[in-house]
């Protein structure tokens, strides 16, 4: 296995696509994915576009549908929510399809949709990336960031690096030998400064900064969690993504 860890969609190369595709938004887009999931939704469904969202879900059965849409943080007029992990309780959610639209974790999950296989990966959901790259074994793995607009983050890249420091943990495998790119290296890097002050790397991001404008305190609490989520995101078919 190789890991590759791209800090935005449009860094990540698509020719040839890898084995396997991570996909990560930790603020807030793959970590509300997977807490959507776990809820009990019968799938979220990813548009990177808010009018084709309103579009597609609109022939969807009203009773089941719920549209949830972010952009710089706030939730989009006409959708029921936003981009918030703590909004998704198995009460509004169970057996519903969740169409989702935000600024930079839709994006990348379009970035790679032709992968042969696309999961969410999150802080909060990082034993089941974990446990599911060891079981398959894919030849090549790209840990993709969703970034912020086009730019780096850093809670996408020390969730690569979580991921890839927990990989090595639990085999007999050397960064080096398991790094596909200086990126990966430096994501374990940062990773290893910060594992036990998520929260703090978390409110000096920019986008945590945003966040907190918007007084989502309790996000960033929850999206600097590891491993309480034991659900894995998978596509099921182009931008539809169900509990595997």
């Amino acid at each position: 296995m190789k890991v590759f860890v791209y800090h935005t969609p449009e860094l990540t190369p698509t020719d040839p696509m890898p084995a396997c595709a991570v996909v990560i938004d930790v603020l807030r887009a793959t970590t509300t994915i997977s807490a959507v999931l776990a809820s009990g939704a019968e799938a979220v469904q990813a548009f990177s576009n808010i009018d084709e969202l309103m579009a597609v879900s609109d022939r969807w059965p009203s009773a089941k549908r719920l549209r949830a849409g972010e952009r710089g943080g706030a939730k989009v007029e006409g959708c029921d929510f936003g981009n918030s992990p703590l909004e998704y309780t198995p009460e509004r959610v169970k057996d519903c399809r969740l169409f989702l639209s935000t600024t930079n974790g839709t994006r990348a999950l379009q970035r790679v949709e032709t992968a042969p296989i696309v999961i969410g990966g999150a802080l909060v959901n990082r034993r089941t990336v974990v446990d599911f790259l060891l079981d398959r074994q894919p030849e090549t793995v790209y840990l993709v960031g969703s970034g912020w607009q086009g730019s780096f983050s850093l809670e996408d890249t020390v969730c690569a690096g979580s991921i890839v420091a927990s990989l090595l943990a639990q085999t007999e495998s050397k960064l080096v030998e398991l790094a596909g790119n200086d990126e990966t290296i430096a994501a374990v890097a940062l990773y290893e400064q910060w594992r036990d002050r998520l929260v703090d790397l978390m409110a000096a991001a920019s986008h945590g900064q945003r966040l907190l404008g918007l007084g989502c305190d309790a996000d960033l609490k929850y999206c600097a969690r590891e491993d309480i989520l034991d659900v894995l995101p998978i596509q099921k078919e182009k931008g539809v993504l169900v509990k595997a």
